[in-house]
């Protein structure tokens, strides 16, 4: 074989966007001095291949001849190593190191797989394909370029970097794997070699259960084999079973001490129930916390599906294929529910330090935030941009605490034809995988969900991290549903953690299964039985399929170009076997490997804060002028635009999406929720949204779970979904729960998402939960640990029957009157408002249940009643950014006075002590223009309509504070005085700039 490199140079003239993008990085990670940098892209080829053929294919298929130039040669060649001739410049004289980075061997190499398939489909002799990138370091001694390489430009988890010419030889990958079945030695250990055992084996497994494990097999006569106590620590492990939240948890707070058994079942689930009790023959929950996504109905021919996951420690380590595989796994969430949802919609939420942080604030093991982020963003737009699936709505939140331990959140929306909602096993039934290839990338990516991240994890967890492929996702997700439709099966997962260890033994948990490990294929030899049992290798999908099927679903799959292969049949056994070339490797109990687990017995306690007055720096004036607060918040990251985010994502393919992520004259104003048409026949419409804010659990975890309810389903609200019909979705992002005080604000926060659900009978359909999100490192003054704020994401799915009736938040016509509908409270804790101005204390808002209701079902009567023109709910910034935004989306100036708001929607004589107090010490202009009060929304009335929709608001506090007008200012006015006067224009710049990367 040889071994040839096709090198691909900018054309003279064109932009170098890589070597641009590395001097960005370099500022970013610190790396100083003058410096520069040219950079190549290129593959390396091996097969018997002649130079004609190479450079045939360098210009038929690999080089885009517009803008790039091929450089061929031989691995090794010097021609190689050199830049083009007619790239030189005087730069050159002062000489350069090169750097060549390359995918660490069996690392998913999507870019190289389909460029080996193409070349294979042109006649080409070629074996294998492998990309590399190449970067000329000007400026910077072989020590400095790789420090560089390793802090900027490559990902050591994942990919190798080499200093100069490249030294292979081959590209061949994997050897040959001599069958040894492992047994584990436990039966005689102690506690302190089970706790070894655990450890040293990345299983994730407390004492307690390794204790269990070790009194289940010394009753059973023997030690486990290595697969065995594999399957079990995944099955038992945090991110599959939830054993904490579903654990026996003794809570105390201020009201007393309640034991709960299943703390998870008994607060959110238990709240679904109850709303289905309630909703009696009008239930519209269709499948609750039970299959890969919640189920609600929706049209007369199918339902709707929705899933949110976390995929936070391995973005964390690397940002592009943790992401990337956090949505491709979440749309396979979807492909398996019920007989499969086809993927219609995805959503993603990320919180990362701030991207403008210092390097030196950067702990030691941790990424650069803007490395993370942009990583991060990349992974989820390729891998949904590929699929060919919208990503319609999400948002962005940054605090220092993210910084070694962000959290990326991906959810899949799914449209599930109404008889195929449930699914079967059979004994009998044969064991088909379809898809990717099984390799050693994610190997303990379960297990190691499970544990805290610290300084060593991108070294030691490797293994977890996957890289995903969007055209193999694509090609499964398309035969699954074609074998749907054709009816080649009865039940479906995917192999998600774990790997075929979780996909397969939750499917015959109720039967039993038998699985035969070498007939699985593979990415490559090597892999030992255990390996192909957890590895959590990406697009892969799990059959139940009926033996006589068998032959027509592997004939499509050929058809289709996917890999369809028999693993074996489930089995009335209530046993898992495993076997390797013929042995038994592997005999496990399904009541042990479900049931087994001790149950973990945790004590939580939760102290609130008590209440405080806000403390000022300087006391305000009666007639101060806020202008400056007000640019200062719109420019706050939490608030500002998100576009150039945003812009990378297609939110059109599928072409049902209705309310864009970005809506107004220009298309630049923050819509508050998407709207989509699925069945593009028919004008009924789904609404996503989502509420989230961590500030808030600062001060205490109950309100901060309602704060966030309430915003997801006023943001649905806000475009138009009816109230009485929207499911919510939790996602717990905690730190670890091991510390009562912790878990005590995870326990408060879920009764408030029970207290929230009955009240406004908006069930919960489906969950997750990420424990032990923390970053410990050694410091400069000893082992330091960064800890997450408690960080709760509602995402909530509401529905509208006509989409025509649909609002959005942009200002539409002169004239138009401004009414802020709900009332305003003191409560400005954790405020934009106290951050730009650096204030202490205060009250932290708070959810009046039955009064906020009675404002969503007002606010959807006048919008579906046709009497509203836009409408903006009011969160982060309050009503003055509500304002601004709805100003400057619709390019249309706000002449408003506050007066009349003052006067009714702040009546002292409704507060208690701690409230009158915090609201004297802002004064009623700051509270009213800048309290973050739930339940409140800014809505433009046409003249003609506004009987109509004051008679429509009944007795919801509703106040006019203004008018639009054809102007370019916003200017807001309280006791005569002007408390804000700013131009549309100063206000969008402020806005759109921070983030305008």
């Amino acid at each position: 074989m040889t071994l040839w490199e096709v090198d691909l140079h900018p054309r003279p003239g064109f932009v170098d966007r890589r070597a641009l993008d590395a001097l960005a990085q370099a500022r970013d990670v610190g790396v100083g001095g003058t410096i520069s940098v040219r950079s190549a892209h290129g593959y390396l080829l091996e097969g018997e291949l002649t130079s004609e053929q190479v450079e045939s294919a360098a210009r038929r298929l690999l080089c885009d001849p517009v803008v790039e130039q091929p450089v061929i040669g031989r691995s090794g060649d010097e021609t190689l190593v050199a830049l083009p001739a007619e790239r030189h410049d005087a730069e050159t004289t002062n000489g350069a190191t090169l750097v060549q980075i390359l995918p660490k061997p069996g690392v998913t190499d999507a870019v190289a797989e389909t460029a080996l398939r193409s070349l294979q489909d042109l006649g080409l002799p070629i074996e294998e394909v492998r990309t590399v990138r190449k970067y000329w370091l000007f400026g910077l001694g072989e020590a400095d370029a790789r420090r560089f390489a390793t802090k900027a430009l490559a990902n050591e988890s994942i990919e190798q970097i080499v200093t100069g010419p490249l030294a292979l030889e081959s590209l061949h990958v994997g050897s040959h794997y001599p069958f040894n079945k492992v047994v584990v030695r436990m039966l005689g250990a102690n506690p302190e070699r089970l706790d070894r055992i655990s450890r040293d084996g990345q299983l994730s497994l407390t004492r307690e259960e390794m204790l269990t494990i070790q009194a289940h097999y010394r009753d059973a006569g023997r030690d486990p084999t290595d697969v065995e106590l594999e399957t079990i620590a995944q099955t038992w492990s945090e991110h599959c079973s939830h054993k904490t939240l579903k654990g026996r948890i003794r809570y105390r707070d201020e009201r007393g001490e309640r034991l709960f058994d299943n703390m998870l079942r008994e607060t959110i689930f238990e709240a679904t129930q109850q709303v289905r009790r309630d909703l009696g023959d009008k239930d519209w929950c269709v499948s609750v916390f039970k299959d890969n996504a919640g189920v609600v109905t929706f049209a007369e021919e199918a339902h709707v599906t929705i899933k949110v996951e976390t995929h936070n420690r391995p973005s964390a380590i690397e940002p592009y294929g943790g992401a990337n595989t956090g949505l491709g796994g979440v749309i396979r969430d979807t492909l398996g529910t019920g007989l499969g949802a086809k993927p219609i919609a995805s959503t993603d939420v990320f919180c990362f330090a701030p991207p403008d942080m210092a390097p030196e604030d950067v702990p030691p093991g941790a990424l650069h935030p803007r490395r993370i982020m942009n990583g991060v963003v990349a992974g989820v737009r390729d891998y949904g941009n590929r699929m060919g699936i919208p990503t319609v709505n999400g948002a962005l939140f940054f605090d220092r605490r993210y910084v070694g331990n962000p959290l990326v959140f991906c959810g899949s929306v799914g449209l599930l034809p109404k008889d195929k909602a449930f699914k079967s096993v059979e004994a009998g039934d044969l064991i088909v995988a379809i898809g990717g290839r099984t390799g050693r990338d994610g190997i303990h990516g379960a297990t190691f969900s499970s544990v805290e991240l610290t300084s060593e994890s991108e070294t030691v967890s490797s293994g977890a991290v996957q890289i995903g492929h969007a055209v193999t996702e694509k090609m499964a997700m398309d035969v699954l549903l074609a074998a749907r439709d054709r009816g080649l099966f009865r039940a479906v997962t995917d192999c998600g953690a774990g790997g075929f260890s979780s996909a397969v033994g939750e499917m015959g948990e109720e039967l039993g299964a038998e699985v035969h490990l070498d007939r699985a294929p593979l990415k490559y030899a090597g892999l030992s039985y255990a390996e192909i049992w957890i590895s959590e290798a990406q697009e892969r999908m799990v059959f139940a399929v009926p033996p006589e099927k068998w032959e027509e679903m592997r004939g499509l799959c050929e058809s289709e170009g996917v890999e369809a292969t028999v693993l074996g049949t489930f089995e009335a056994t209530g046993r898992l076997r495993l076997f390797y070339n013929g042995a038994e490797v592997g005999d496990l109990s399904m009541k042990f490997l479900h049931d087994g687990r001790p149950p973990i017995v945790r004590e939580a306690t939760y102290s609130p804060p008590a209440p405080s007055t806000p403390t000022l720096k300087h006391p305000l004036s009666k007639s101060e002028r806020f202008d400056a607060d007000l640019l200062a918040i719109l420019a706050s990251p939490n608030v500002a635009s998100k576009e150039s985010i945003i812009r990378q994502y297609d939110h059109e393919v599928l072409a049902g999406s209705v309310i864009k992520p970005l809506v107004g004259a220009h298309n630049d104003g923050p819509s508050d929720a998407a709207v989509i048409r699925p069945i593009l026949s028919s004008r009924r419409g789904l609404v996503v949204a989502c509420g989230m804010n961590p500030r808030l659990g600062d001060f205490d975890a109950y309100w901060m779970a309602a704060s966030g309810i309430d915003e997801a389903v006023r943001n649905c609200v806000a475009v138009g979904a009816d109230p009485n019909k929207i499911a919510l979705l939790d996602n717990f992002c905690w730190g670890r729960i091991d510390r009562p005080e912790t878990l005590g604000s995870l326990v408060r926060a879920a009764l408030a998402c029970q207290d929230l659900s009955v009240a406004w009978k908006t069930p919960f359909i489906s969950g997750k939960d990420s424990l032990n999100n923390e970053f410990r490192y050694d410091g400069s003054d000893g082992p330091t640990t960064l800890v997450i704020p408690p960080t709760l994401l509602i995402t909530a799915l509401g529905q509208v029957e006509n989409v025509a009736r649909c609002v959005t938040m942009d200002l539409k016509k002169p004239g138009n009157a401004i009414y802020l509908v709900g009332r305003t409270w003191p409560e400005t804790a954790g405020s934009h408002f106290h951050l730009v101005r650096g204030i202490d204390g205060g009250l932290v808002p708070q959810v009046r249940t039955a009064e906020a209701l009675a404002t969503f079902q007002a606010v959807h009567r006048a919008i579906d009643a046709g009497l509203v023109r836009s409408c903006h709910d009011l969160s982060e910034g309050g009503l003055a950014v509500a304002l601004a935004e709805s100003a400057f989306a619709g390019g249309f100036g706000v002449e408003a006075d506050l007066d009349e708001a003052i006067a009714r929607g702040l009546a002292p004589g409704e507060y208690d002590a701690d409230q009158k107090s915090a609201s004297e010490a802002l004064g009623p202009v700051a509270t009213i223009l800048f309290a973050e009060s739930n339940s409140r929304f800014l809505m433009e009335v046409a003249p003609d309509k506004e009987s109509a929709f004051r008679d429509a608001l009944g007795d919801v506090a509703c106040f006019r504070i203004g008018a639009v007008t054809d102007g370019s200012q916003v200017t807001v006015r309280a006791n005569g005085e002007t408390c804000v006067d700013a131009s549309l224009a100063e206000l969008k710049e402020a806005w759109q700039k921070p983030l305008r990367f």
